[in-house]
């Protein structure tokens, strides 16, 4: 708003208030108030917020695009502290309280314990409240609230309190990125007449902003100068063209299969448990990790340059070697699950043992970040400093923050961290406290050794992309843990025992209890099922007939409102409420889209309206100054004002 029509509004506003009563105007007077002091509190709380002035800091210095991976970052670590609270309330409190069996063993640092347990997770971290079978099935024994179902109602709180925060988070960027998509894409003048960002506050920084713009533009002018290049190319063009990309993805799928080899291989070796020197030992049960960071770190680089020789657009490279990064990422995480519950041992705490992956994989990942920017970034941003003109340095040239793959790092760590928390439930903390020192880590590299990107990250659109990564990461660990919940082993002989004394006591079942026969015999059927020799589903208790001992002990009604839930005819309804809220959903997205498109036209007429209001007042300033002229020159250079009826031609154009 100009600042003429600031004055009439408040003009408005002052005639409006004149015209009110007293107690009219009080009440205006204490509504301007609270609003007032609300604001303050907002702004106050904000900057309450975790790093929120180093946020500003970056966001100055570096741009929004760098802020935004930062931000992420900080979310990741509130979603890890809810994460630590929920484990708080139903794992470690219940523990606290009620104790462990008499069975278990004491917390004790022994003679064989050393510092690299902390490292390799065995030893008396084995034995402690970070893995799984420190948690014992005897603190709390009813048939409803008892250790594996508190410790299973936690873990799938978790899940699904990750599940509905991340798909929120999807949805409102995608929204937003809807809204500002190819529908209704910003053109040139906007960019220019709006494009600045006025949280700056460095002068070198607006400097930069200015070649923000600039590079913008250019990008713009070079996606264009694409689209009438890629519209001219002719028919051998675009054979020899489509040869090249296939000889490029064959290359790039023998990279990932050699990638794949060589993780198989590092797990293989890793099972080696042959007597080495300690120094060896560490390095071989660290080789998994350290394969899987080694491929993650250098194959996105060269899929980067991959897909520059395939004649893309600058948009489209990105968006190719992010899909192939994350489909790199997230493969290998899952090759790595899928042979470690192949090779899990049915005679000892293999749970255990896959929380130590999962553990070592976390350790691993923040040693590999410090390490980078200690041992890398730093001593290459000094060399760069004090031998500017040296081979190496012109060759290493000037380090970028490369947003996309340090968003990788995050979604992998995180996924990670999902995947282990049922059989490592402290990993939450653990990854609390790394993203924690990640952060500060980030920083330090970011206002050190980085220098800033000459070409504008675009965080609105990527953020979707982020959210959805992450997303993709949750559901791997989803179906890594339901494929090792429903992991078959051959029947043991306690298990045998346990499924025909099951089986012999069914009629009892059927009058006693009055449940569903198929439920029964789904109860019988879990005892075949993964049972654990430690934890709190040890001595036969698994997953499934803890949760039916408690649904059996319920009353009857309960009984029956869990059973059709759980049924095929609930199924229908269900299928319909979804279909009708999809309905509305489409619907109001459709009123919305034409509602858009109108304020877009009644913008496109209000300007149009304006140019022309411009032109017709230009025409009759030029009317009444040839005018004036005319009856000066006539009048002997003597000012005479003009006919009256001139004096209100704008009155008459105007009606």
């Amino acid at each position: 708003m100009c600042i003429q029509g600031k004055r009439d509004a408040r003009n408005r506003r002052m005639i409006q208030f004149t015209r009110t009563g007293f107690w009219e105007s009080w009440r205006l007077s204490k509504s301007v108030n609270r609003k007032r002091i609300c604001a303050q509190i907002g702004n106050a709380l904000s900057g309450l917020l975790l790093w929120q002035h180093t946020l500003h800091v970056i966001e100055g210095t570096f741009g929004v695009g760098v802020k935004a991976y930062f931000g992420f970052l900080r979310y990741l670590v509130y979603l890890n502290l809810l994460h630590c609270v929920i484990i708080l309330n139903f794992i470690l409190v219940p523990t606290i309280i009620y104790g462990r069996s008499n069975s278990s063993e004491s917390l004790r640092f022994g003679a064989n314990d050393s510092v690299l347990d902390f490292f390799l997770g065995s030893g008396y971290l084995d034995r402690s409240p970070v893995f799984f079978g420190f948690y014992t099935p005897g603190w709390v024994d009813m048939l409803c609230l008892n250790t594996p179902l508190l410790y299973l109602a936690g873990i799938l709180i978790i899940f699904l309190l990750s599940l509905i925060m991340v798909v929120r988070r999807t949805i409102v960027g995608y929204k937003h990125t809807w809204i500002l998509g190819k529908r209704h894409k910003m053109n040139v003048s906007y960019k220019i007449f709006c494009g600045w960002d006025f949280n700056i506050q460095d002068p070198s920084s607006a400097i930069l902003k200015h070649s923000f713009i600039r590079n913008d533009l250019k990008l713009f002018l070079e996606e264009q100068s694409f689209s009438l290049r890629e519209a001219q190319r002719t028919l051998g063009q675009r054979v020899r063209l489509y040869l090249l990309r296939f000889t490029l993805n064959l290359l790039v799928l023998s990279l990932l299969g050699g990638a794949f080899h060589l993780i198989y291989f590092s797990i293989q070796a890793s099972q080696n448990e042959s007597e080495r020197y300690w120094c060896v030992s560490l390095v071989l049960q660290y080789l998994p990790p350290i394969t899987i960071s080694f491929v993650n770190l250098f194959l996105p680089h060269m899929f980067r340059k991959i897909s520059s020789f395939e004649d893309y657009s600058l948009t489209t490279q990105v968006n190719a070697t992010l899909v192939r990064s994350i489909f790199l990422k997230l493969s290998s995480l899952g090759i790595f699950l899928y042979f470690i519950f192949k090779r899990k041992q049915h005679n000892q705490c293999w749970e255990n043992k896959f929380g130590r992956e999962m553990y070592k994989l976390c350790i691993f990942n923040f040693l590999a970040c410090f390490c980078s920017a200690f041992f890398f970034s730093y001593p290459r941003k000094l060399m760069q400093e004090r031998y500017p003109s040296s081979l190496l340095a012109r060759l290493s040239g000037k380090q970028h923050f490369l947003i996309p793959f340090n968003v990788l790092d995050l979604v992998y760590s995180q996924t990670v961290s999902w995947a282990g928390v049922y059989y490592c439930p402290l990993l939450p903390l653990i990854g609390t406290v790394t993203l924690t020192a990640t952060f500060y880590i980030k920083k330090f590299t970011l206002l050190q050794c980085c220098v800033a990107e000459q070409r504008m990250f675009r965080a609105s659109s990527s953020s979707v992309l982020f959210h959805f990564m992450l997303l993709l990461g949750l559901l791997l660990a989803k179906i890594a843990l339901g494929f090792n919940i429903y992991w078959q082993e051959p029947i043991s002989e306690m298990n045998m025992y346990s499924f025909f004394f099951t089986l012999h006591s069914l009629p009892l079942t059927f009058n006693n209890l009055k449940c569903d026969p198929i439920y029964v015999v789904v109860l019988c059927c879990s005892f075949l099922l993964s049972s654990s020799s430690c934890g709190p589903f040890a001595n036969g208790n698994t997953v499934f007939n803890v949760t039916g001992v408690c649904v059996a002990s319920l009353p009857g009604p309960v009984q029956n409102t869990l059973s059709y839930l759980t049924s095929k005819a609930f199924a229908l309804p269900l299928v319909l409420a979804e279909v009708i809220i999809l309905t509305s959903y489409v619907s109001q997205r459709r009123a919305n889209q034409k509602a858009i498109e109108r304020l877009k036209d009644m913008l496109i007429m209000n300007s149009s309206d304006k140019r022309f209001l411009v032109k017709q007042h230009a025409t009759i300033v030029r009317c009444q100054r040839r005018t004036s002229s005319m009856f000066s020159s006539h009048h002997g250079g003597r000012d005479m004002p003009p006919p009256e009826g001139l004096l209100h031609a704008p009155h008459t154009l105007r009606n």
